[in-house]
């Protein structure tokens, strides 16, 4: 050991004095009261009184009482609300005792003073209540009270009166009571009065009669005749009437009735020997059911009963045949050529009101939509979507393009979505449709064979929200299935198919169908955080 190293260690050794691992600590500094800071006047006001301990009074001693002195009440308040000189204890008079009058006597109810001057209470009064006042000689005179008051004896004198001199020909009766004279009519009087008031009625009824028959004849003219032009109405073969007049006919009403229910549909006849190529979902309900019906009526109101050809749950396309007389067949077209913004027709029959014609313009393209039946199945389909009004019974319809070809078939429309909670939001001018050239494809399966192929890749799956990728989701793959054998596993995101970006599991369905077992298809997907592409062959779905 160096000398360094050893002056080092005296500088941490335990010190000679010190016994324990730590020194001895320095004594607490002598505690000195911090300066008052009360007031003198504060403390004189709220301090301890002088003479008392910590606590005054102490602990359960009795405060010795102190009368507190009252400002004496105002005289006038202590008159008016104070007790009388006879009270005792407060109380004028004694409880229960009886209050004596006090106040002006009762006047009389009937006699006041200056009743005398009332001529209606003086019974020597020249006035009195009685008939009323008749008039004689133009002006008005009052009865004699005792003949007011005798109306027996009055009545009497009355009976008993006579024609007066003055009045030959009876046409009033004269009383002469006193100083009043009484008259009443006669026969003649009334028979007068009476043709007067029936000449008055049928002057009215006629002049009213008159009255209405010319204001009739005012307000209608039997000789009228309205004015018409003649103008030529030029409808330009690309025009919406046009093109409805000539592929309106090829459009069918469907009608499906069975013992339980009873549907309404559209259809389009896609050849001449009768196949009318529509919904599945129209034509379901019929399927195997003893009893169901399909009726389908021509735009002449001609009828015929359909069969069903083919359906395909998958693509919702069926085809029915219809005997083949004089059809007229709807020109397909390519819908492949469509482009957003081109103008549509869509003709069917909404709600069952047959050759309904309905505009708007192609709002997307390549949609994918789940379209779920009555029955519980569902179809994935790549649609286009329209803002032609879609109504129910529309389904099976034509969409026509601004040339008169049928470029799509109608399917569905979107009448609400549901917000969260349970209630729904109406929705307007959304509709979608089934593409020609795929329609035109499993049409042709149908009729050739009576059912449809389509590529399966065997997986299931969800949309992917959340996380770094947004795709499908795989969850499941089915063991030796497509997905299975090009080395999938659940939990892989599927972000891109046949160089086609996909955002929902939706997407890779609808691609998958559109191939037939046996292509072959890329997928580029994540696992985790690598990125991996591979080659999938696709099974028979």
């Amino acid at each position: 050991m160096s000398e360094d190293s050893g002056a080092a260690d005296a500088q941490f050794a335990r010190p000679a004095d010190v016994e324990g691992s730590f020194a001895p600590r320095d004594g607490a500094p002598p505690y000195s009261p911090p300066p008052p800071t009360v007031s003198p006047n504060e403390r004189a006001v709220f301090g301890r009184p002088p003479g008392g301990g910590p606590y005054d009074p102490a602990p359960g001693e009795r405060l010795p009482p102190r009368a507190v002195e009252h400002s004496p009440v105002p005289r006038m308040f202590a008159e008016v609300f104070g007790a009388g000189p006879d009270a005792r204890d407060g109380f004028a008079p004694a409880p229960g005792t009886r209050l004596p009058p006090s106040g002006p006597g009762p006047a009389a109810p009937w006699w006041k003073p200056g009743a005398a001057r009332d001529p209606w209470r003086d019974p020597r009064s020249q006035f009195w209540l009685g008939r009323p006042a008749v008039f004689t000689g133009a002006r008005a005179e009052q009865l004699d009270p005792y003949a007011d008051t005798e109306t027996e004896l009055a009545d009497a004198d009355l009976a008993d009166a006579r024609p007066d001199a003055d009045s030959p020909d009876g046409d009033e009766d004269v009383l002469e009571t006193g100083t009043v004279r009484q008259v009443r009519f006669g026969r003649s009087t009334w028979i007068f009065t009476l043709l007067v008031a029936l000449v008055a009625g049928v002057l009215g009824g006629g002049v009213g009669w008159w009255l209405t028959d010319h204001v009739h004849d005012a307000l209608h003219r039997p000789d009228v005749s309205l004015a018409q032009t003649d103008n030529p109405v030029s409808r330009a073969p690309n025009s919406v009437a046009g093109i409805a007049k000539r592929v309106g006919p090829a459009v069918v009403s469907i009608a499906v009735k069975t013992p339980d229910e009873y549907a309404i549909g559209s259809g389009v006849v896609i050849d001449k020997l009768g196949y009318v190529l529509t919904n599945n979902h129209v034509v379901a309900g019929a399927i195997g059911v003893k009893g169901a019906s399909i009726v389908v009526t021509f735009s002449d109101e001609a009828t015929a009963n359909a069969q069903i050809v083919g359906h395909d749950p998958t693509s919702d396309l069926a085809v029915i045949k219809v005997p083949n007389e004089q059809l007229t067949v709807a020109p397909l077209g390519n819908s492949d050529k469509l482009a957003v913004g081109d103008p549509v027709i869509a003709i069917g029959s909404p709600l069952g009101l047959q050759g309904t014609v309905t505009a708007g313009i192609v709002s997307a393209l390549n949609r994918p939509v789940k379209a779920t039946g009555e029955d519980g199945t569902s179809a994935y389909l790549s649609a286009i979507q329209i803002d032609a009004p879609i109504n129910p019974g529309n389904s099976g319809g034509a969409l026509v393009d601004g040339a008169g070809a049928v470029i799509g078939i109608n399917t569905a429309g979107r009448f609400a979505i549901s917000d969260g909670s349970g209630s729904e939001i109406p929705v307007s001018g959304i509709g979608y449709a089934i593409p020609i050239n795929h329609a035109r494809q499993i049409a042709q399966e149908l009729i050739r064979t009576g059912h449809a192929t389509h590529g399966s890749i065997g997986m299931q799956g969800v949309t992917a929200l959340s996380g770094l990728q947004v795709g499908g989701y795989v969850k499941q793959v089915s063991p030796g299935g497509a997905g299975a054998k090009a080395g999938l596993k659940p939990g892989d995101v599927v972000v891109v198919v046949d160089d086609t970006a996909v955002q929902t599991f939706d997407q890779i369905i609808v691609i998958v169908q559109q191939h037939q077992p046996g292509d072959r298809i890329s997928l580029t997907y994540y696992r985790g955080s690598r990125k991996l592409t591979t080659t999938v062959t696709l099974g028979k779905g």
